[in-house]
């Protein structure tokens, strides 16, 4: 066993990406969920390792091939990205163990071992974004991620999954182009893709105008991956019309590993001192994130879907994280990180009780919702779990993010932003109430009658996640310790 350590960041991605061809040649559902649950399983363990090691014995970086960076390609962990490595890849297994039944009722008939290949590839995609040190591998791995995204999406039981899909697969496309337009520029001036080297390199020519260039393309397509606001339409017809295994997976990780690299591109490649000193990146980061909070919330109140309105949710949510990151201070990036970890936790436990729910129902909206409190309490639990982390409420581990983010806000002496995190809090107060009375305090729809729990295989994960959502939320040493080690290294400029 101890001769795999060395290996594990190939390992990472390896068994994941050969995963993803077995499941599209096993060819049966049953067998193809196997296998994927066994690589994302692996995944899982292999993260929780690397983040062990990176923790407590610093920096493992790893030569593809016995190629030294430069010219190989290298793979490297810190804690920084260890912590995004172990947040995708572990709700990525919950999700899989969750998701049986569900494919089972929406994905069509003789699809199941396509979707758990275009899962897999999804996940492979994410974790190579995550872990690699080459930036232009960066980009191969975004579209490894995407295009799987955009298959799984497709997937849908509704036709408006196909629109939805191909709305993502444009906005995205334009992204990516962004982002390699930027990598490209900086290779032309430096003649380098490897980060570390870009680091060192970029100083010398910061001021030249296509590196100004790069930067911009490369800002403006990660923030459109990330759906921060503006550049958010995307969003909400991705998550509301896909399969709701998708749904949960993709909001509690798709734009958590976009908004990684805006942090490790920002802070270690280009360096804070350049992005928010010499280049106005705080008011840019910072005005989209307050319009996000207060414009994802409004949308949110008016969704009849509930689907649509998590969905929204989520691109106030990320104005939370950008704002955090615009504040280019360790507590900012703290909080930041923080919160990319809580909410993806609040985000795959309420999509996956979407999904227990269209399970019996074959409904998302809030109209056929009515009085499912009383026939479905667990799912309901797990509903209100999440919603509570969503508003902060103590003993949640949204309070925790909203606590470190206004401690960040009253360090930087913005006590005005302290007040807006209020308020679009008591936004999303409305609509998570309006759930709630939905299901509690509304008379079940005669079609409810006989509704029962979802099977226990979607209800356990779903109440597992749930209950993460109230552990991390009194137990906050694990996400809070890694969150600050990874801040300091990153407020450092520290690479590899």
């Amino acid at each position: 066993m101890s001769n795999l350590i060395p290996h594990l960041p190939a390992l990472q991605v390896v068994i994941p990406l050969f995963a993803a061809p077995l499941c599209l040649l096993a060819g049966r559902t049953g067998l193809a969920w196997i296998i994927a649950l066994a690589a994302s399983s692996a995944a899982t363990a292999t993260a929780m390792a690397l983040a062990y090691l990176t923790y407590h014995n610093g920096v493992i970086s790893y030569q593809m091939g016995g190629w030294a960076p430069p010219w190989g390609i290298e793979y490297v962990v810190d804690t920084a990205n260890a912590f995004i490595l172990l947040l995708v890849s572990s709700i990525a297994t919950m999700v899989l163990i969750y998701s049986p039944a569900s494919v089972a009722k929406e994905i069509r008939p003789g699809r199941g071992h396509l979707y758990y290949c275009m899962y897999i590839l999804c996940l492979t995609g994410l974790l190579g974004i995550a872990i690699t040190g080459d930036a232009f591998n960066v980009f191969v791995f975004l579209e490894i991620s995407s295009l799987s995204s955009y298959a799984l999406i497709a997937m849908g039981g509704q036709r408006k999954a196909l629109t939805a899909a191909f709305q993502y697969l444009v906005m995205g496309t334009i992204g990516a182009t962004f982002f390699l337009i930027g990598v490209g520029l900086l290779y032309m001036m430096t003649g380098t893709l490897n980060m570390a080297d870009l680091q060192t390199r970029i100083p010398g020519i910061q001021d030249s105008r296509p590196v100004l260039a790069a930067f911009a393309f490369i800002t403006v397509g990660l923030a459109l991956k990330a759906a921060l606001f503006p550049m958010h339409l995307w969003l909400p017809n991705a998550y509301a019309y896909a399969p709701s295994g998708v749904s949960a997976f993709m909001a509690a990780t798709a734009t958590k590993v976009s908004l990684y690299v805006l942090l490790r591109f920002t802070f270690t490649i280009f360096g804070a001192k350049y992005a928010f000193g010499n280049l106005p990146l705080h008011w840019v980061l910072l005005v989209p994130a307050v319009l996000a909070m207060f414009a994802g919330s409004f949308s949110a109140i008016f969704q009849r879907d509930i689907k649509r309105m998590l969905a929204y949710s989520s691109v106030a949510q990320i104005g939370y994280i950008t704002l955090a990151i615009s504040l280019a201070s360790s507590a900012g990036v703290t909080a930041a990180l923080i919160h990319i970890f809580n909410h993806g936790l609040m985000k795959a436990a309420l999509f996956c009780a979407m999904g227990c729910i269209f399970y019996r129902i074959s409904s998302t909206r809030i109209d056929a919702m009515a009085g499912l409190g009383r026939q479905m309490p667990w799912t309901m639990t797990a509903i209100v779990a999440g919603g509570l982390s969503l508003l902060g409420v103590p003993l949640t581990a949204g309070f925790i993010s909203k606590w470190y983010l206004v401690q960040a806000a009253l360090q930087s002496n913005l006590w005005w932003l302290v007040i807006l995190i209020a308020l679009s809090s008591m936004l999303a107060l409305v609509y998570v109430w309006r759930l709630v009375e939905a299901l509690y305090f509304k008379e079940p729809s005669p079609n409810n009658a006989a509704v029962t729990e979802a099977p226990l295989s979607m209800l356990l994960p779903t109440l597992l996640l749930a209950g993460a959502n109230i552990y991390f939320g009194i137990d906050t040493r694990v996400p809070v310790a890694m969150a600050e080690h990874a801040a300091e290294l990153l407020m450092r400029g520290q690479i590899w």
